[in-house]
């Protein structure tokens, strides 16, 4: 078996608020392989990026912090490393394409300015050689007339493209890890699986091991070998896709499976639309945490222990891993 190539281990992080510290990230342990790539899956303020920013000690201090657990790396926690360490793993080791390419690319500089940075800063090439690679990069992700977009600016392209940059800059140094987090939001669906096979085609060529962050089921079923189901802030699930995708055994990711539009169920027999499935309630605030389980409050199998303990992770089947009293089938 692989040794993991990135670990994490209980990790906590807080945000200052008016009531005082309240926790987002609650115990949070995951690893992944090289090569591997590990789906996190959750609504929206369950705590997945959060998680990830935490990873390149990205998360805004103050008013968040890292107050529990490790992140391991190469044999280094990088909780503790010294920043002008971190700086040197961040874009170069470990790389991140963020959710939203135009708030990620500065619309004041050149395409090829942008990539070139990153290289001229780890790689130590010099500006002619960076903005060689720089063209070689954007011909990777398969941006036509990529001589001419060097010289181009955000704005002047469509999302697909930017999307495209974005990846070329997360790959410029040909990084062991890449935490892709919602890479597809805001594309529409061709483009979205242009993106996904262009990260799995490059994942294979450079042999990366990639944490792929979405809300979407349908990119984890895609791409990825294992996955981690989040929800307010902790590990619910832990499965293959196989096994999660066959049998889900948490309601949360239960809840999630049923959320997933049917193309044959959308019409009864008679033709009579059918009400799309959805988990009722919404993900508890963070200062407003239930006091046992933290999905009682919108489970449709909850019990009266469920509201006074909080679940424990556990193995349920070889490998597969639920936070939940019921066996659920």
């Amino acid at each position: 078996m692989n040794k993991p190539i990135l670990q994490l281990q209980g990790l906590r992080t807080e945000f200052k608020t008016g009531s005082g510290w309240v926790t987002a990230v609650d115990d949070l342990s995951y690893s992944v392989n090289p090569g591997e790539t590990l789906g996190i899956v959750g609504e929206s303020g369950c705590g997945k990026s959060v998680s990830s920013l935490c990873v390149l000690r990205l998360l805004p201090e103050p008013p968040g912090r890292i107050s529990g657990g490790e992140i391991w790396y190469g044999g280094e926690d990088l909780t503790k490393v010294a920043e002008t360490r971190i700086r040197d793993i961040r874009g170069n080791e470990i790389a991140m394409v963020f959710q939203e390419p135009m708030t990620t690319l500065n619309p004041l500089m050149t395409i090829g300015t942008q990539l070139c940075e990153p290289i001229m800063k780890h790689q130590g090439l010099s500006r002619k050689d960076a903005m060689q690679r720089a063209h070689e990069l954007l011909q990777l992700v398969r941006i036509p007339d990529a001589k001419h977009w060097l010289k181009g600016y955000p704005h002047e392209m469509s999302g697909g493209m930017r999307q495209r940059v974005v990846i070329a800059m997360a790959l410029a140094c040909s990084p062991k890890v890449l935490i892709a987090d919602e890479p597809t939001t805001a594309l529409d669906v061709t483009i979205q699986a242009q993106i996904l096979a262009l990260l799995k085609e490059l994942q294979d060529r450079l042999g990366m091991a990639v944490i792929m962050v979405t809300h979407d089921l349908g990119v984890i079923a895609e791409v990825a070998d294992r996955v981690v189901v989040m929800y307010a802030g902790s590990k619910v699930e832990e499965a293959t896709v196989e096994d999660l995708f066959a049998r889900p055994r948490h309601p949360y990711t239960h809840g999630l499976f049923r959320a997933i539009p049917d193309i044959d169920s959308i019409t009864s027999s008679e033709g009579a639309p059918t009400r799309l499935e959805e988990i009722p309630g919404m993900v508890p605030a963070l200062d407003a945490m239930p006091s046992g389980c933290p999905f009682s409050t919108r489970c449709p199998f909850v019990i009266e222990r469920c509201l006074a303990e909080r679940p424990i992770l556990e193995e349920k089947a070889p490998g597969h891993f639920a936070a939940c009293f019921r066996e659920l089938s």
